[in-house]
This record gives structure tokens, sequence and C-alpha cells, in this order.
């Protein structure tokens, strides 16, 4: 067990493509490429033994204090290690690739330097190529560099001097002291579907290569961020957020994926272990508002040319016009499969590769994609305004159903409340945006819709001994999926149904500002065990207590909510009994939650207490509408 580093023990390093978790000892314990979701080169964090590591740090025992950071406004890790002896460094790296066109070659730049005194550092590099199940070879150039080969994938290993190499069978290994002033690097480069025996890496590269690609990376980022609009109360959490989401974009389609990781638990030991490396429309669909606001409409409308592509696909294997995920080229079948080879993180097995919930039904991606198009309005010109005319047509005659719901229980379909709402989003915001811009549409059927959707809620997702709106129509149960009934305007925040609402979630799903997305127990979801409170609720909560008047206590649900954050800013799905982080990390749907609720607790905020004149419009900057 000591051999797993908490959850939250990580930063996140990325090229857009693809992306490394490395943990605050200075071990890369998880890395796929050259996609998110291919097999990993890195992966001892669901298997300590079996899974391969890339370890660089001083090597000084337990008698360092060790520190992790990101350079201001970048994606540049810093792991720092003081001791009486020296402090040193080891900075990681990877140079984004905005490029549309996908990789095969992916770099992770690993520098040491000492600052002050000496330190000695050590090197082991281990990798167990496809999730540890496939062998590899060796082979160490003329250069002193070492080329690992595995199946379809080779992994280049150089260094820059005083690291001399040393193959240890399988692996590599490098002991080497620095001076104060000195560096060296560490450049690890995988190359998929090369040939043997070339030189995957390039040339050996100098010190100032090493330097040129790490002011190349730094530059990105500042230059990225310079569309950031924000300019509220919580900066440096919202840009970090910001920048996390970035990273798990996938920038040759525009796609997010719902998280860097797989097989990470949502209760130690537990079977709750699922495959986050691919694109949810949901998730994907509900960031489009998010990064509109903070001014980023590129990553917005490139997630809406894939988002369409996927309605011209037609439809699935299912017969519908969509499922909930796929890869993030498009690509549909994400086949679910047990590496038993694996013990999981902590021992927490099953450890699953692909999502065998991408074949379920969950209605309410219908009324996100409405959503993610709608914030388009001219809904991608006359071409996609027909295909998002289709889907309502086709969605006219198949809302009626049961499903398995948004968190995507295996334990039967029921009519989920939330799914209900999310095709009323779907009707309302067609009527809405065919109004508006004179779009053909047989409005009549979708006014229909809409509306019985509208009374069914009211009717049967509404229970008078709890005097809140419920998770499905055959049970009493609080869902904290409802928490965005008011944000997509279903209701107001201040209506006195939906207050009894968030009353009832205060007293059953709130412990102490955390929220859990459900009792498992009382609405049984097919699988056993238990879950922490769901990260992305928790920040819901705070949208729907700030809009509903009571800001005070959105601020400080908020303030708190932030100490949970890792010491980078980052935050796994969910949070366990004693505030640890647990599921897959980062979640992107918790840092897409975390900038709603900041701009929507900063405007409550400001309207409580107005702005000095002349000062910037917190979100939009000064030349926001």
């Amino acid at each position: 067990m000591d051999a797993y580093p908490p959850i939250a023990d990580h930063g996140l390093v990325g090229d857009l493509q693809t992306a490394a978790l490395i943990a605050a000892d200075g071990t890369v314990d998880w890395w796929c490429t050259p996609r998110f979701d291919s097999p990993s080169l890195f992966a001892s964090l669901l298997d300590s033994d079996r899974g391969g590591h890339c370890r660089l740090a001083a090597d000084i025992g337990d008698e360092a204090t060790v520190r992790q950071l990101y350079m201001p406004d970048t994606a540049v890790l810093v792991t720092r290690y003081m001791a009486q002896d020296g402090v040193g460094e080891v900075v990681d790296f990877m140079e984004p690739d905005p490029s549309t066109t996908p990789s095969a070659s992916h770099r992770l730049v690993r520098v040491a330097r000492v600052v002050r005194g000496s330190l000695p550092f050590e090197l082991i590099c281990r990798p167990r190529f496809d999730y540890g199940r496939a062998g590899h070879s060796l082979d160490r150039l003329d250069d002193g560099s070492v080329v690992f080969h595995g199946p379809g994938t080779d992994l280049h290993l150089q260094a820059t001097a005083p690291v001399a190499l040393h193959p240890d069978g399988s692996d590599v290994t490098a002991r080497f002291t620095l001076h104060a002033g000195e560096v060296a690097a560490i450049v690890l480069t995988s190359e998929s579907g090369g040939a043997r025996g070339g030189r995957p890496g390039g040339p050996v590269p100098d010190a100032e290569a090493i330097a040129r690609s790490y002011d190349d990376c730094r530059t990105f980022w500042l230059t990225w961020l310079r569309s950031c609009r924000y300019r509220g109360r919580w900066h440096e959490m919202v840009v970090r957020s910001a920048i996390t989401l970035k990273l798990l974009t996938y920038a040759p389609t525009g796609a997010p994926i719902a998280a860097a990781t797989m097989g990470l638990p949502e209760q130690i030991g537990g079977e709750r272990n699922w495959d986050y490396r691919y694109t949810w429309i949901r998730d994907a669909s509900l960031s489009v508002r998010a990064l509109i606001d903070l001014g980023f409409t590129d990553e917005a409308a490139a997630f809406r040319r894939w988002l369409r592509a996927r309605l011209d696909d037609g439809a699935t294997a299912s017969g519908e016009p969509l499922q909930i995920m796929y890869r993030v080229d498009g690509e549909p079948h994400l086949t679910e499969e047990i590496l038993d080879h694996l013990e999981g993180y902590r021992r927490s097995a099953p450890v699953r590769a692909g999502n065998e919930a991408a074949d379920q039904i969950q209605l309410d991606i219908y009324g996100e994609a409405a959503y993610a198009l709608a914030e388009a309005e001219e809904i991608g010109g006359i071409r996609g305004w027909k295909v998002f005319a289709d889907l309502l047509d086709w969605l006219v005659d198949h809302w009626d159903r049961p499903d398995e719901g948004i968190w995507e229980t295996r334990g039967g379909r029921q009519d989920f409340t939330y799914s209900r709402l999310m095709t009323w989003v779907a009707f309302d915001r067609g009527v809405k945006v065919a109004t508006a811009h004179s779009r053909p549409a047989d409005l009549g059927p979708w006014v229909a819709a809409r509306d019985a959707v509208f009374r069914q809620i009211v009717d049967r997702g509404w229970s008078p001994k709890r005097r809140a709106f419920v998770q499905h129509y055959d049970a009493d149960v609080l869902d904290a999926s409802l928490l965005l009934m008011p944000r997509v305007g279903f209701l107001a925040p201040n209506d006195p149904d939906w207050l009894t609402t968030l009353d009832a979630m205060d007293a059953e799903l709130v412990s102490d500002s955390l929220v859990y997305r459900y009792d498992p127990a009382a609405s049984p979801d097919g699988l056993r065990g238990s879950e922490g409170t769901f990260n992305l609720c928790s920040f819901l909560y705070v949208q729907a207590l700030a809009k509903a008047g009571r800001v005070h206590q959105a601020r400080y649900a908020f303030d708190k909510m932030l100490t949970y954050a890792n010491h980078v800013g980052l935050f796994a799905e969910e949070i366990g009994p004693s505030g640890e982080q647990l599921g897959n990390f980062p979640q992107a749907f918790t840092h897409l939650a975390l900038i709603d609720a900041a701009i929507g607790l900063d405007e409550e905020l400001d309207r409580q207490t107005p702005p000095p004149a002349g000062r910037h419009d917190r979100t939009r900057g000064a030349q926001g509408p």
C-alpha cells in the first residue's frame, strides 16, 4: 500500500494529445501515448510492480523537504528538493502541439538543476508497454542514448551530460551529482508505428535546445491565457482550471476527455473503477458556456464542430442519433475489458480499460448537445441547422422512455427526472433558436413535446412527501444532478418548489458543504460499495445557493471546497470521508463546475456590493458586452 502515492499527490503535464501524471516524489507513474486513450507506457499508479514508471529525483532519502508547484500561468511542473547540502529542482514539461494533425511522436522533458550547494540525483526508467502486458527489448545507441522497443511503440531515452545511462536488464538507471548552477536534462520520446533501429528522439539535445523548448512551452501557455476574460475573486484557481481543461482536450479534433486516467477507485478496495479517457457528450457540451464566458471561443467552436460531426455520422449501433461517449477521434467502439494482471490502485480491482457504458441509453445527452449547439446561435449554418432540426424531430417521438440516467447506473433503467429535464432543454433551445433566427422547423410538435415534458416533470418528478423534485418517478430519492434545474431555466432559482428541493438536498445529500450524488442504499445502482462526495455536485451546489440568494452560504461552501484541491490546484472526481481525493484525476467536469461556480458567485456578490465605477466586468473584461 505504501508503494502508491495519494491520488491527489500529482501534477499533470501534457502536449494536447497525451498527458502524464508526475507524483510529488518525481515519479512519472502514468503516461499513455500516442493519445490519451492509448495503452500505457507507465502505469505504476495502477500496479506499483507491473505498471512501469520513470523516476527522476534527488537521491537524499528522507532528509529532504519536497514541494511541487506549477510555474505561474503555465503547465510547467516544478518539483523542489530542499536538503541541508543543497536545493535542487526537477522541471517537467511537454511542449504543446495545437496542430489538428495527430502526431506519432510525443516528448516529455525532465530537467534537473541545482540552485544551491550540491545534490545527487537518481534516474530509474522502467517502461512497461500495453498496460504492462507486453514485453520489450532494449538497444543502446552509439551516442549513449537508449531505445526501448515495444509492440508498435518505441521509447527513446536521451540525456545530457553529466548523465550516463546504464542499461540494467530491460530497464535503465543513472546516478549523477549536480552543483549550484548545473543542469542536466532527461528526454523521453515516444514514437508509434516507426521502424526499429532508428532515432525516434532525434539527436541528443543540448542545453540550448532544451532551453528553447522550455521557453516555447512557457510562451504557449502565457499567450493562450491572453484570451481569458476572467477578472474575478478566484483568479488563480480559475486559471489553473482553464489550463487543466486545455490539457485534457485532444487538439486534433477539439474533443475534451473526462479525465487523464482510468481505473482510479471511487472507494479504496471497491469496484467503481472506470475508464474516463473518452469524450462524454454531456461533460463536453456543458463546457461550452464556461469556455465562452472565459473567452476561449476557439475551443468551444472546435468542440461544436466535433459534436456536429457525430450527428453527421448518423445513427449509432443502437439506433440512437448519438451515444453517450466516444473516443477522441469520434470512434464509437469502446469495448470494456478487465486488466486482471494489474492489482489496481491500492488493490482496488478490477482495473477496467474501455467503458461499456457507451452502449447505455441516456436521454439527457440530447439536451446537453442542444444546449451546446444553441450557444452557436446559427447552429453551424444551414447544413448544421438541418442536422439539429432532424435531431429534435427524432426526439419528439423518443423522449418518453426509461434510461440509465446521468450517473450511468447498472441497476436497470428508470424514468429519471434529470433525463426528462434535459429533453425539455433540447426542445426549449430548439424553439428559441428557430424563432430568433427564422429557421425552418416543425415547431408545433417541438412546442407540444416541450410542454408535455414540463407537465410530466411537475406531475411525476415532484414528491409531495419530500416537497422536492426527486431522482426518478418511482421513488422519493433525491439526486444532486437536479441542481442544474435553475441553471437551464426550467424554473427560477427562487421558485418556492426549488427552494424546498434545495433544503431537502441540504439536509440529506450535503455533508459540510460536500455533496453526494445520491444515496446508493436508497436507490440501488447495481454496484457494490459506496463512494465519496462528488466534486461536480459540490460546485453545482455553490452556484445554486448563490442564485437562490444564499450568497454568504455559497461563498463559505466555495471557499471550503477550494481547501480540498491538491497542492497544485487540481481536483479528482470525488472527496473521501477523510478529505482524500478519490476517482479519476484530474477530472474535467469538476474543473468546469469550479469555473461556473466562481463566475456565478462573483456575479451575485457584485450585485450585493457593486464594484467601483470604472472597474471591469469580472467575467467578460473591458471589451465584453
